[in-house]
């Protein structure tokens, strides 16, 4: 992490909005606490103390930038998730569509004499597999949907954890002033 903050924002291909007042779309959360984690490193380190003295405007502004790409990264989860809703919502009128299909197909059999045997046998199969079919499309969508709110959840919990840690930081500089 030996880029500061500026050449961060800088370098960027998608620009990051937050100093510049462009329409660019923001940093990533990662990328700023990197800046953030960078600004804090590379900040003069005070005698005889674990304490640093970092530029308060900068440390504020990537912290505001951390608060502003929240929302974006929470939106983009509110995305997958929806797209995970819709396609177990796809599943389950495919499923649906199946079993009355199978249904109609069991109904029309049953009405014929000679196949009557047949008919349920055949029904009970198609039965059969569209419930497999279901349960396969069911468990799919939810294992999609457990691991996106994972990576979620561990990034979450790697801005919190480095959210805590900048403001224990300050706090503790604060607290020696």
């Amino acid at each position: 992490m030996s880029r500061d903050f500026d050449d961060l924002h800088e370098s960027q291909p998608r620009g990051g909005g937050f100093e510049d007042g462009q329409d660019e779309a923001p940093l990533g959360v990662p990328a700023l606490l990197d800046a953030l984690t960078d600004l804090v490193e590379r900040s003069r380190s005070m005698p005889m103390s674990s304490s640093v003295l970092v530029n308060r405007t900068e440390a504020l502004d990537l912290i505001d930038a951390i608060h502003e790409a929240l929302p974006h990264q929470l939106t983009h989860a509110d995305e997958v998730l929806s797209d995970a809703d819709q396609t177990f919502v796809e599943a389950r009128q495919q499923a649906d569509a199946m079993l009355a299909e199978a249904r109609d197909e069991a109904a029309a059999l049953v009405s014929r004499d000679a196949v009557v045997r047949d008919a349920q046998v055949r029904a009970a199969q198609v039965v059969a597999d569209a419930e497999q079919a279901a349960d396969r499309l069911r468990s799919e969508a939810d294992d999609y949907c457990d691991r996106r709110l994972a990576e979620f959840e561990i990034d979450l919990g790697r801005v919190i954890a480095q959210v805590q840690a900048g403001r224990e930081k300050l706090a503790g500089r604060l607290g020696t002033h």
